[in-house]
């Protein structure tokens, strides 16, 4: 509404612009500096009449035009918005049925979805049935062939379908149950101890037991593998015998096994020696470590006993020389025996004898005294203690290398299974029996080490003291002999 009075407005200021320029200024007149003379005065002349224009008129006419044109642009207007809101309305109606169609698809596609992963769970299931099918058809088939029943190896049986080859299956584990269930007497070959094949009468217990009977030898059957067997090395000749001759024996020595096919080894008799044998490299190392800490024992307890043995003696013959104030003839009583504790009464009488000779009594030097005879027990500690801590390092070594062993041992045994898995425990029991043996070794060998280690130990330091106590024993003897004579 504004657009159309601005316009109206517009068109009334072009309307009175002639209006105002009917009468134009007059033109001054030039001026000179010097008078001329007038000229004869000429009559203008007059303007032609100017037309007469009514606003109101022009105003009304170009109101009613702009109203002619506002009314055709609504008209136009409306048509626009009815022809939009129709658009729309279809618009919607599409989009709706879009949505619609794609909500549709959209529940289609999710049960489509759901249809491919049921068969494909069927198919899986299908193809573990088949499997697992397959693998007890060829289970069943190797064990009725060790039992002598080879249908389940033929041709017409690998085209029955399922079902029937179950049934097949089924009715010969039947019969070889029947013929299981009864005593067999046939004819055949067996091995003896030695290893000699020899002819004669086979005598089957189902498939749990057999015996052998033949003119070489008879007794119970144990397998060698690929259903062959041997006399067991356990006598049970009666019960063949007897089971031979259709006798029922009072007691049946049978050897008992699970498969005829699986070879089974004659019990190996235990001995040290093969116990050893289990622990290897590092069992060998600590017997020898063991060994040698055993033989320091020894030399040890003979270095002791020589040097307790003789301290009694020792005072036995130094007392009464000391008791007569004979210092010399004790010096080579002390002389007569060997050790360490014949050196330390010798040390002690010899600085006697010094101080004897000096003509001192008093507390320093008894003080001097007994610091000889405590440096003599220092230098004889080191004979006594010879030995000692080699042995006890020898105990604080073997459980370690018992405990070396252990680990290689687990080491070799996760190894086998890495490589062949578990399904043969004699695989395994190389690298177990390693892993014990040794810790088991380690501390046989520790533990008389560690414990005469401590004894020796123990026995040395009371030597110590009894030295000790010898040495003061005769300084003792010779202050109590001195005093007197001093007091005197």
């Amino acid at each position: 509404m504004n657009t159309v009075i601005g316009a109206v407005l517009a068109a009334g200021l072009l309307l009175t612009a002639p209006v105002n320029a009917q009468t134009p200024p007059a033109s001054p007149k030039p001026t000179t500096a010097a008078a001329t003379p007038a000229a004869p005065a000429v009559p203008a002349p007059s303007a032609a009449a100017a037309p007469v224009v009514n606003l109101d008129d022009a105003y009304r006419k170009e109101f009613a035009f702009l109203e002619a044109q506002k009314r055709e642009l609504q008209a136009r207007l409306a048509e626009v918005k009815s022809r939009l809101q129709s658009d729309r309305v279809r618009l919607e109606g599409e989009v709706a049925a879009l949505e619609g169609r794609a909500l549709s698809m959209q529940s289609e596609a999710e049960s489509a979805t759901a249809a491919v992963q049921r068969a494909d769970q069927l198919a899986l299931a299908n193809a573990d049935n088949s499997d697992l099918l397959g693998a007890t058809f060829e289970q069943a088939r190797s064990t009725l062939e060790s039992f002598g029943d080879k249908s389940a190896a033929s041709d017409e049986f690998a085209a029955l379908e399922d079902a029937a080859k179950v049934q097949t299956l089924f009715s010969s584990a039947v019969e070889v149950l029947a013929r299981f269930a009864t005593v067999q007497r046939d004819a055949g070959s067996f091995f003896l101890a030695d290893g000699t094949e020899v002819t004669g009468t086979v005598i089957r217990f189902g498939n749990i037991a057999a015996f052998g009977v033949s003119p070489g030898g008879s007794g119970a059957l144990a397998p060698v593998g690929g259903g062959a067997f041997r006399l067991w090395s356990v006598p049970s000749e009666d019960s063949a015998q007897a089971l031979d001759t259709g006798k029922t024996p009072a007691v049946l020595k049978a050897f008992v096994f699970e498969n005829p096919n699986l070879a089974i080894a004659e019990p190996v008799p235990k001995t040290v020696w093969a116990e050893v044998q289990k622990g290897g490299t590092i069992g060998y190392i600590t017997l020898l470590l063991g060994a040698f800490a055993m033989v320091l024992v020894v030399l040890r307890w003979i270095f002791l006993q020589r040097a307790g043995a003789s301290i009694k003696q020792i005072l036995d013959a130094v007392g009464p020389a000391m008791q007569a104030n004979r210092i010399d003839d004790a010096i080579a009583a002390a002389k007569r025996f060997k050790g360490s504790a014949a050196r330390v009464v010798t040390s002690a009488l010899r600085a006697i004898q010094q101080a004897l000779g000096d003509n001192q009594l008093d507390r320093s030097e008894r003080e001097h005294l007994e610091d000889i005879v405590s440096e003599s027990i220092l230098h004889e500690s080191t004979h006594l203690s010879r030995f000692g801590s080699v042995i006890i390092m020898i105990a604080a070594v073997a459980p370690l290398l018992g405990l070396l062993g252990t680990v290689t041992g687990m080491i070799q045994t996760f190894d086998v299974i890495t490589e062949f898995g578990t399904s043969d425990p004699k695989l395994l029991s190389g690298g177990i029996a390693v892993a014990l043996v040794t810790t088991e070794i380690g501390l046989i060998v520790a533990i008389p080490c560690l414990l005469f280690g401590n004894l020796l130990n123990g026995w040395a330091e009371s030597i110590k003291d009894d030295m000790e106590k010898a040495a003061l024993r005769a300084i003792n003897l010779y202050t109590g002999n001195v005093a007197p004579r001093a007091a005197i």
